[in-house]
């Protein structure tokens, strides 16, 4: 018997510690992330193209450096990865304002994307065996709340301190956030013993193939990152264009639906699968990238952000409990992984997409451009469906990962 079988309790201490720490370090990640295509335009003074340079290499580099992280966890301690990942992320976001050119605030987020790509790999890794297996939906949905609400009030709350405090102050603030981590994780000893390495793992480890269920999930996963890429790096801008001068408030009407739908569409995926929640969802996020292209006013941001928050809210964690269940449990850190590099990926090259997009038509047409993407999403994932319901009729059992 597995004495680290998880009970059917939810809401453990461990639970609860990592999940608060994951927000902490997403909520350091946003804060700073919305602020940065400003503050890079109005500092350097270069073009768009070249500000979404400064979410496309971090995001590369946070990329590459789960990859690693995910060779180091069988060499090395978790807890020893985490506490080294926080510190890089702490200690660059404190020293961001330093950067005197271009090219060093680019080396910065780089530095930045490995500590970020540490910590980020092993908080899931950690809390995804804690979760009882058939509450994974509502577990993953509830602590993927931590990171839907980090990146929706992230944003909001880094533009409004740049606003009336400056970057610097946005800068120390950010670090001091993510380094609130260590006494969390120190006082709540939520890290777990390290796993015992047998036979299975192994198994499961040399078995690539046991990992290609994660691809297709991957893939939707990108697509959506795309649209979250437009509005981190240029809705400040398109605010600008279009003379709104909260525009910041679309995070805060966009957490607003996150919150009440998050444990709701974990819920769904649990009872009834994944399409269930994501052709409605993924209609939901068309609609606001739609809206937003054409808002001129106030009211119109707000339903456009409630309509993300409804799909976008819905989605996530839909996608991340459907790879998780695609993989045994030793694998879940390459799940984790990958779900959260396909998030990445999404934001570097949509970016540099939409970035380039801007720069020829505007910000408004760039947003119908991130509604295409959602339009990709529902035609992909809906020919995938009619495939899978095929082979269901023609007496083919599909994979309960795929349920």
């Amino acid at each position: 018997m597995n004495t680290h079988e998880p009970s059917s309790r939810l809401w453990t201490k461990p639970f609860i510690s990592l999940t608060i720490c994951s927000f902490l370090l997403f909520l350091n990640l946003q804060m700073l992330l919305s602020s940065f295509p400003a503050y890079v335009k109005d500092k350097f003074l270069v073009g768009d193209l070249t500000v979404s340079l400064v979410t496309s290499v971090f995001a590369i580099s946070a990329i590459a450096t789960r990859f690693l992280t995910a060779a180091l966890i069988r060499r090395m301690q978790r807890k020893v990865i985490l506490f080294i990942g926080i510190a890089v992320a702490g200690i660059i976001t404190a020293i961001y304002g330093w950067a005197d050119s271009i090219g060093s605030l680019l080396a910065m987020r780089v530095a930045y994307g490995i500590g970020f790509g540490m910590s980020s790999t092993i908080i899931p890794t950690l809390v995804s065996p804690i979760i009882p297996s058939k509450r994974m939906g509502e577990g993953i949905g509830y602590f993927g709340l931590s990171t839907s609400l980090a990146m929706s009030v992230g944003p909001m709350i880094g533009l409004n301190m740049m606003n009336h405090y400056g970057f610097g102050t946005l800068a120390v603030t950010g670090a001091a956030t993510v380094l609130l981590i260590f006494p969390i994780i120190w006082l709540s000893r939520s890290v777990p013993p390290e796993p015992v390495i047998g036979r299975s793992t192994s198994a499961v480890a040399a078995n690539p193939s046991s990992s290609s269920g994660l691809l297709f999930p991957a893939l939707l996963n990108v697509f959506l990152s795309v649209t979250y890429s437009g509005l981190l790096s240029f809705i400040a801008l398109f605010g600008e264009s279009v003379n709104l001068g909260q525009v910041g408030l679309f995070f805060l009407f966009n957490v607003i639906t996150i919150i009440i739908i998050r444990p709701i569409s974990g819920k769904i995926f649990d009872k009834k699968g994944h399409a269930a929640v994501l052709i409605p969802a993924a209609i939901c996020v068309l609609a606001s990238m739609v809206l937003l292209s054409y808002t001129a006013s106030m009211p119109m941001l707000i339903v456009s952000a409630l309509l993300y928050g409804l799909g976008f809210g819905s989605i996530q964690p839909t996608i991340q409990a459907w790879m998780l269940r695609s993989t045994p449990q030793a694998q879940h850190g390459t799940a984790n992984s990958m779900f959260y590099n396909s998030t990445d990926f999404g934001v570097a090259i949509g970016a540099l997409i939409l970035g380039a997009i801007s720069s020829l038509t505007g910000y408004a047409v760039m947003y119908r451009y991130s509604a295409g993407f959602m339009l990709l999403f529902l035609i992909v994932y809906v020919f995938y469906w009619i495939a899978k319901g095929r082979k269901t009729r023609n007496g083919l059992k599909p994979q309960s990962a795929a349920k």
